[in-house]
């Protein structure tokens, strides 16, 4: 305390702009030590092995009114960043601790750096240490663990998609309608009431309305009208169906006529006391509905007994149906049968092509009705561009393209001259005769270490000619039968910015074993850098909508490092 107490007092009598420097030089040196304190790293290990994580983080102290920025994305390259965890706060006194762990990697091995990261604390930047980190390699005991020659290429069969779900909806679909038709058109309803009396003969279904009439309440209510207006009903009825097909609309004077003409003429073995009964009811019947009369409950009844034996008399003096009116009538009901079922046929045609064509028109509108055509037949290019596509690499230095197939591997025969000279590889699917086509060829030149020692002297020599090339593709196009080619000729850039030459245009193709042609469209991309030209050559039908987007995302897909190609030629 007396040291302290003598320093003050000490730089209490230097001078003024002395003492002035001296408490800047302190406050800076508080500053400095501040602003270390603010931001601090940690780190778990600084040895790995290949693929294993370092946690990596960061603590910083701040104000609470302090806006603190930590580093996004992968700023710890050559480390890559795999996870950036959730900042982690908490209060300390009257500040904010603020920390963040950052999951690293790396997966190639030998000594490594994390840079240093910049925290962004208010208006102010902080930066980390650097941090050293060794990647060790998983050492294999070979004495072991056996090592074996790589295998060759294989073919794999395609995995199927999602068609079983497709085929289940319709199956699902074509269920439904089938048993909505079975239930309402086909199935054997079972039959009301109603259906079941009006399948009994006349004379059962006469003598039932009876047997229910005298069931009912009507003249226990009254209604003596209602009572015998159901009770000639079923007389008329029954005579209608029996002996005169006019008795529902004839007048009682009209049927009563018309009974005795039939009597007269013996068509009906009918008595006269059955027609003077019968006469009677129906104009006490007339009586009661037109001029009110009010018959007692025992007449009532009376006449309903009456119209019971009428309907018997009337039975028993018809004859017989003869054997051939039997079979008339066997042939009638076969008929209706036939005629019921053919209805129902048609029914079931009719909905079924109605929900076929309502399905199609649906879908026409919704996708376009070509779409929908396709879809239905079968198109082969169509299939292709909804497909699953195949993004690879192929040849050395390497094309980067996604196509509908996989590109398969084309021996190519050179001459023994030609094989020192140079190397060639190419992949192809289909030919230029097939509705779709595309290859990739790469050609490097062999070049002698002496000339490559030279540089520049002889690099005109190790260069292609795009436009030679190009006239070369349109040769090779006439040598296989293609005729009425069109060029057009136009520089061209990659997505990833690798130039090239762009030669496009039509063509006709020739069919094989056949005279008929197919016209075409072609285009073909060549890139040259020194010693390595790389082509890529598609074809197409004219006038395929199909084939045009497939052209479009192939052309897009490509990719080619024009940077390490030059590397790789050298």
């Amino acid at each position: 305390m007396y040291n302290v107490l003598t320093r003050s007092v000490g730089l209490a009598v230097v001078p003024k702009r002395a003492s002035v420097l001296g408490l800047f030089s302190v406050f800076c040196f508080l500053f400095s030590t501040l602003v270390s304190a603010q931001v601090k790293t940690e780190i778990d290990t600084t040895k790995i092995r290949v693929g294993e994580q370092i946690n990596y983080k960061i603590n910083v102290e701040a104000d609470s009114l302090a806006l603190v920025v930590f580093p996004e994305g992968q700023t710890f390259m050559p480390l890559e960043n795999v996870e950036a965890l959730k900042i982690d706060t908490t209060k300390r006194e009257a500040k904010f601790l603020l920390s963040r762990v950052y999951k690293l990697t790396q997966f190639d091995s030998g000594s490594y750096t994390i840079p240093r990261q910049k925290i962004i604390i208010g208006e102010k930047a902080f930066f980390t240490d650097s941090l050293k980190v060794d990647v060790n390699t998983i050492v294999v005991d070979t004495t072991k663990q056996k090592l074996y020659d790589i295998k060759p290429i294989i073919e794999v069969e395609e995995v199927g998609g999602n068609w079983w779900k497709w085929l289940l909806g319709i199956v699902l679909i074509v269920a439904l309608v089938a048993f909505l038709l079975y239930w309402f058109i086909w199935r054997k309803k079972p039959l009301t009431e109603e259906e079941e009396i009006a399948l009994l003969p006349p004379y059962d279904r006469a003598k039932l309305a009876l047997q229910k009439l005298d069931e009912s309440q009507y003249l226990i209510r009254s209604e003596v009208k209602e009572y015998y207006s159901e009770l000639t009903f079923i007389v008329r009825k029954y005579l209608d169906e029996q002996v005169y097909d006019r008795a529902l609309e004839s007048t009682t004077s009209e049927l009563i006529t018309r009974l005795n003409l039939l009597k007269e003429g013996n068509q009906i073995p009918l008595s006269k006391e059955t027609i003077l009964h019968i006469e009677s009811i129906l104009q006490r019947a007339d009586l009661v509905k037109f001029a009110k009369s009010a018959p007692d409950t025992a007449l009532a009844e009376m006449d309903k007994s009456t119209i019971d034996k009428a309907i018997d008399h009337v039975k028993v003096s018809l004859p017989e149906p003869s054997e051939e009116e039997k079979l008339l009538d066997q042939k009638y009901k076969e008929e209706q049968a036939r005629k019921k079922k053919r209805q129902k046929v048609w029914i079931t045609v009719g909905i079924s092509v109605f929900l076929l064509v309502a399905t199609f028109v649906g879908f026409g509108l919704k996708y376009g009705f070509s779409y929908v055509t396709d879809t239905i037949v079968g198109q082969e290019n169509k299939e292709l561009l909804e497909g699953n596509w195949i993004e690879s690499a192929y040849g050395f230095p390497p094309v980067f393209i996604e196509t509908p197939n996989v590109l398969k591997r084309v021996e190519t025969e050179l001459p023994d001259e030609v094989k020192e000279k140079m190397s060639m590889t190419t992949f192809a699917y289909g030919t230029m005769t097939d509705a779709f086509s595309v290859v990739i060829n790469t050609t490097t030149l062999n070049v002698p270490k002496q000339q490559a020692a030279q540089g520049e002297e002889n690099k005109e020599n190790s260069t292609f000619d795009l436009l030679e090339v190009s006239e070369k593709i349109i040769k090779d196009f006439e040598a296989k039968g293609a005729s009425n080619i069109t060029v057009k000729k136009d520089k061209y850039s990659t997505p990833n910015k690798a130039e090239g030459l762009k030669t496009f245009g039509t063509l006709s193709l020739k069919i094989p074993n056949s005279e008929h042609t197919v016209n075409a469209e072609y285009v073909a991309l060549c890139f040259a850098n020194e010693n390595v030209l790389q082509q890529i050559v598609i074809t197409w039908p004219t006038d395929d909508d199909y084939a045009d987007e497939m052209v479009e995302r192939i052309t897009n897909s490509i990719e080619l490092n024009p940077e390490e190609l030059q590397e790789e030629t050298k």
